[in-house]
């Protein structure tokens, strides 16, 4: 094997993704590694929201099908965009280097109320496309008006900046990974108790083709057991539901020694009027077993 090639999505935070894997694989390899930029179906469509966006993958599937052909030999993906559902003949093959799961509140700070449980004033326009993300802000601040937001990053970051809104919510890992200056804005980190993140938020995946013996073999040893089984949680509930990021569910797992505990929600309605959210947490030994408890709070 004479190099090994790593596809992303051209993004500065899929970007620094790769380029982290890649030095840690090169800790592992003496073999040359190199990045390739893949441009995805959601990179290319960034009008529309999630949502209303046909078929699934958006930012996943010409990346797997550079990988079924050969062309790349493994591809590194937030593990929150991959389908629960792989093709043929593809597989994790680690995952790795889980950063800060929260949320955050942007905020221009004319719109600023710290008295308010998201930090912004009633009544103002808050930016997000995730479905997850709506119902969730209607349940906790009813008044405020939901307007999609579609781009990386550093783009949503300019649009709150440009007054497009008054707020956006984002993960709070890619803003800390590409170390975006929020000077002039106000900024509130949402607790976990209080807005539950993306299933498998802020872990990244290295899929990799399954017969691929020697890449899978590098690849295993940046593998961290940990949090391949809070993917297992996570994503396991996800996988019940057969969904992807058009659900409104959000999931975020713990451990402490061999006791595991996953806290969900559901959001039930539409984008146009959400009615509730339903919440379980379930905690036990048998990650199979606490899965299929909270996958039955949510939907009995």
């Amino acid at each position: 094997m004479n190099r090994i090639v790593i596809g992303t999505r051209g993004s500065e935070l899929a970007l620094w993704q790769a380029d982290h894997v890649r030095q840690m694989l090169s800790a592992k390899t003496d073999t040359p590694i190199e990045i390739t930029v893949v441009k995805t179906t959601g990179d290319k469509i960034d009008a529309l929201p999630f949502s209303k966006m046909e078929g699934k993958g958006f930012f996943t599937k010409e990346l797997e099908e550079e990988l079924l052909a050969g062309q790349i030999d493994l591809a590194v993906h937030s593990m929150k965009d991959l389908q629960t559902d792989l093709p043929d003949g593809l597989s994790v093959g680690a995952v790795c280097s889980r950063g800060d799961p929260r949320e955050i509140v942007l905020i221009d700070p004319r719109s600023y109320d710290e008295s308010q449980p998201l930090g912004v004033k009633e009544e103002k326009v808050i930016g997000t496309s995730s479905v997850r993300r709506q119902c969730q802000i209607s349940e906790i601040m009813p008044s405020l008006k939901i307007r999609d937001l579609r781009g990386n990053v550093p783009t949503r970051v300019q649009k709150l900046r440009d007054g497009q809104y008054d707020a956006i919510i984002v993960a709070y890992t890619g803003i800390l990974r590409l170390g975006i200056d929020l000077s002039d804005l106000k900024s509130v980190i949402l607790d976990l108790d209080a807005f539950l993140p993306a299933p498998a938020q802020g872990i990244l995946a290295v899929e990799i083709r399954e017969k691929d013996v020697k890449v899978g073999a590098i690849v295993s040893s940046v593998d961290d057991p940990d949090i391949r089984i809070q993917v297992r949680l996570e994503r396991g509930l996800l996988a019940k539901f057969e969904g992807g990021c058009k659900l409104p569910l959000g999931a975020i797992s713990k451990i402490d020694d061999r006791n595991y505990s996953l806290e969900a929600i559901l959001g039930t309605g539409t984008e146009e009027s959400w009615d509730h959210v339903r919440r379980v947490e379930v905690t036990g030994t048998d990650p199979d077993l606490i899965v299929s408890e909270a996958f039955r709070g949510l939907t009995e």
